[in-house]
């Protein structure tokens, strides 16, 4: 019988019988691997454990608890809930259920209306089970897309796949459901269950089996708000049970950390709808918390070099029109006012008017780097499904900078750029940091080689001398100059965008943009975009699940609060608030019209870091006794002096 050679990730050989499959691999380097294989990548593609192989291919066997094993346990797991949809819903049809990131979900639209209750994903989830405890096995076909029109004929979004596909509408939506040019691909596993699908899949369905349905939400058909609203199911999947176990209780954690219940529950901010959607008030407390972080950047910024500046909320359309917005972004822009024979947009960005400041007078080589910084509101018509309280919102504000300076001056400037970012992040609290360097794009770009290259190594050096850990995303910069996106890790361990350094080798052209060198010649200086917070709203959203609602005292809009025991206390309290007060610390008196407890409780919920509880002993001594929101015992016969010590530590600390 004739031989095929294969190649291993490791550069090793297999020799294999001539029609051997990506099992038959499997199973030939051991019995452990066979068992964990999902899935087979031969030369680059991501193919079926059926695949056949041939001599000299490129191989690698996918497990199960691999990233690209998920996706393939993912994507099958989403298949059988389409099968049991349709098994339990006569006359259901289904559209499109792709992996994503953690799980999967499929579109249904059942008849007459009707809609999934929390019952039925329970009954699904049943069914589910059932089909793959019958371990179907999943078999591949591709057929021209008449006969594929036919098969799927009572499947009207299928349908309209199937067309798009054979007119060449492919779009990333759609693309796993395409096969060989010319021809359409599905699956067919059980009796009669088929679906689109390029694939791969696992095996057979018994390879399934560690997974959860976890909600229904309503989608509109290719997310257009004039196609059909469907319904879809958002389900999870793992390699394993205790995978899965895991991920349900980040979950969990999550869901008690998730900033729009806290901000209710802690009185912080709210969502009236009389505003519209995507539109928040501050209340008291969440306004002294932002305030307080406010301040610190503009003393932190004023600290640092940067020159502080104010602009409106409207321009022109002018102005738009010169920075390219209106050709680039008019999309994510609040619709015209026509007023005084003018057209003016609301901004959804800061930079024209920082580089109308720059703009406004003659500068020379002496002026550079000049840093520009601005707590600027923006306002930016996010799809209404996209708004997400504070974390995505249609009026916002970012603390924006813009810096300009000379082409030798940008390392230099991109590395304090950086160590000023992370020594700022790091006092709200964030330790564990990761960024992505984008480059040069492959397509049309403006600026020389010689600017991209010195800006991108600039880049890369300030990441390696702050120590970073990063990923070169090749091609990925925007057209108009490279940049770094840096993430940081919360409490549970979650990422978060925050920072951005984008440099802009654009906008300096478009308006015109020039110093005078040492050269006494005129040049155009480089311009560097820089979001710290990204916006205060999603910074704060995002401080509010880091520390679940429990702020850092000197973050915190009620520092202490007084507990007098009795009535009898009740002037030792007022003298200890009159005390802290002119430390400059934030306290409040909680009378003794209620049970001790009662109020010691109300303290705990509302999370304010110092409980002081006061009594006979607390007035004779001079002292307090610090429950402390960590502590489940309060601290007794703590004097004053160490107390304010305590308090002033952790303020200046930010511990």
């Amino acid at each position: 019988m004739a031989e095929i050679k294969v190649t291993l990730p490791d550069e090793s050989t297999r020799v294999l019988s001539e029609g051997s499959t990506g099992a038959d691999l499997a199973t030939d380097i051991g019995k452990n691997l066979a068992k964990a294989a999902v899935a087979l990548n031969v030369n680059g593609e991501t193919k079926d454990l059926s695949q056949s192989l041939s001599d000299g291919d490129a191989v690698a066997v996918i497990t199960q608890n691999t990233e690209d094993g998920l996706y393939v346990l993912r994507h099958s797991t989403a298949h059988v809930l389409a099968q049991a949809v349709l098994s339990i819903w006569e006359g259901a049809t289904y559209a499109i259920g792709p992996p994503i990131k953690d799980g999967f979900y499929y579109d249904f639209e059942l008849p007459d209306g009707a809609t999934f209750t929390e019952d039925d994903l329970k009954n699904i989830e049943k069914r589910m089970r059932e089909i793959i405890k019958e371990d179907q096995h999943f078999e591949r076909y591709e057929i021209p897309s008449e006969e594929a029109l036919e098969l799927f004929g009572r499947h009207r979004f299928k349908k309209e796949i199937i067309e798009r596909v054979s007119t060449g509408e492919i779009d990333s939506e759609i693309s796993n459901e395409v096969g060989a040019e010319g021809t359409i691909s599905y699956y067919k596993n059980g009796q009669d269950f088929v679906d689109l699908c390029t694939g791969p899949h696992v095996p057979s369905t018994g390879k399934l089996g560690h997974f959860a349905l976890q909600k229904v939400a309503g989608a509109y058909w290719r997310g257009d708000e004039k196609q059909p609203m469907l319904q879809r199911i958002y389900g999870t999947a793992w390699s394993s049970k205790k995978d899965l176990e895991d991920y349900l209780e980040r979950l969990a954690e999550a869901e008690k950390r998730d900033h729009r219940r806290l901000a209710a529950e802690l009185d912080l901010v709210s969502w009236p709808e009389d505003l519209g959607s995507g539109l928040a008030v501050w209340h008291p407390k969440g306004s002294l918390i932002r305030k307080v972080i406010e301040d610190y950047s503009r003393s932190r910024h004023e600290n640092g070099g940067y020159n502080f500046v104010f602009s409106p909320h409207i321009a022109k359309s002018v102005l738009w029109e010169t920075s390219g917005h209106l050709d680039f972004y008019s999309e994510g822009m609040y619709p015209p006012m026509e007023m005084d024979g003018a057209t003016y947009y609301p901004k959804p960005m800061n930079c024209p008017f920082h580089v109308m400041v720059y703009k406004s007078s003659q500068r020379s080589y002496r002026d550079l780097p000049t840093r520009y910084f601005e707590l600027g509101t923006v306002y930016r018509y996010e799809l209404s499904g996209a708004v997400h309280g504070l974390l995505r919102s249609r009026g916002f504000t970012q603390d924006d900078s813009h810096i300009f300076c000379t082409r030798e001056q940008v390392p230099e400037e991109l590395s304090s750029l950086l160590a000023f970012c992370l020594s700022l992040l790091r006092d709200f609290g964030f330790t564990d940091f990761q960024a992505k360097l984008s480059t040069r794009p492959p397509e049309k770009s403006v600026g020389d080689n010689e600017l991209w290259d010195l800006a991108t190594e600039g880049l890369r050096q300030a990441l390696e001398k702050e120590e970073l850990p990063y990923v070169i995303e090749e091609g990925g910069g925007a057209f108009y100059g490279p940049k770094i996106d840096m993430d940081v890790n919360d409490a549970i361990g979650r990422p978060w965008q925050l920072t951005t350094l984008q440099l802009d080798f654009n906008l300096p052209d478009r308006f015109g943009l020039e110093y005078i060198g040492t050269d006494g010649a005129r040049h155009q200086p480089v311009m560097i975009h820089r979001a710290l917070m990204g916006s205060i709203e999603r910074f704060i959203g995002v401080l509010i699940e880091h520390y679940a609602g429990a702020f850092p005292t000197w973050l915190s809009p009620e520092q202490v609060r007084i507990l007098p025991v009795a009535t009898e206390h009740q002037n030792y309290a007022e003298s200890l608030l009159a005390k802290l007060e002119d430390e400059g610390f934030r306290v409040t008196i909680d009378i003794a019209d209620e049970p001790l407890g009662k109020r010691v409780r109300s303290g705990k919920v509302e999370k304010i870091p110092h409980l002081l509880v006061v009594g006979d002993e607390d007035i004779k001594n001079n002292t307090v006794a610090d429950n402390n929101r960590n502590s489940d015992q309060p601290e007794r016969g703590l004097s004053v002096k160490d107390f304010l010590n305590r308090l002033n530590e952790e303020v200046e600390k930010k511990v």
